[in-house]
């Protein structure tokens, strides 16, 4: 989910497509087990937890929490889903639990 617009600025982040970026960083972490198993670790959930997880807000903001906290997985998961660096902070804004700056 490439978070970008042909005008160069970035486009208007939504809570729908916050929600859908918290989703793929989800199956980007599940698609690595040392890094499931770091995300399972630090939630204090098991794999079973997440399909039921994965449709509550809340936790999607906490996934997004969990990819912000570390740089280099970040940087990884922007790569990987050729998003913009900067799209993850701002679509975390728009989720439940959001620390506001």
């Amino acid at each position: 989910m490439a978070l970008k617009s042909r005008s160069g600025r970035p486009p208007a982040v939504t809570a729908a497509s916050a929600e859908a970026m918290a989703l793929e960083a989800l199956a980007f972490l599940a698609a690595d087990e040392g890094r499931l198993g770091g995300f399972l670790g630090a939630s204090g959930l098991s794999p079973a937890d997440l399909p039921l997880a994965a449709s509550d807000a809340a936790f999607l903001g906490g996934v997004l929490d969990f990819l912000l906290q570390d740089e280099a997985l970040l940087e990884a998961f922007c790569a990987a889903s050729d998003t913009n660096p900067e799209a993850p902070l701002r679509a975390r804004a728009l989720l439940p639990g959001a620390t506001p700056w």
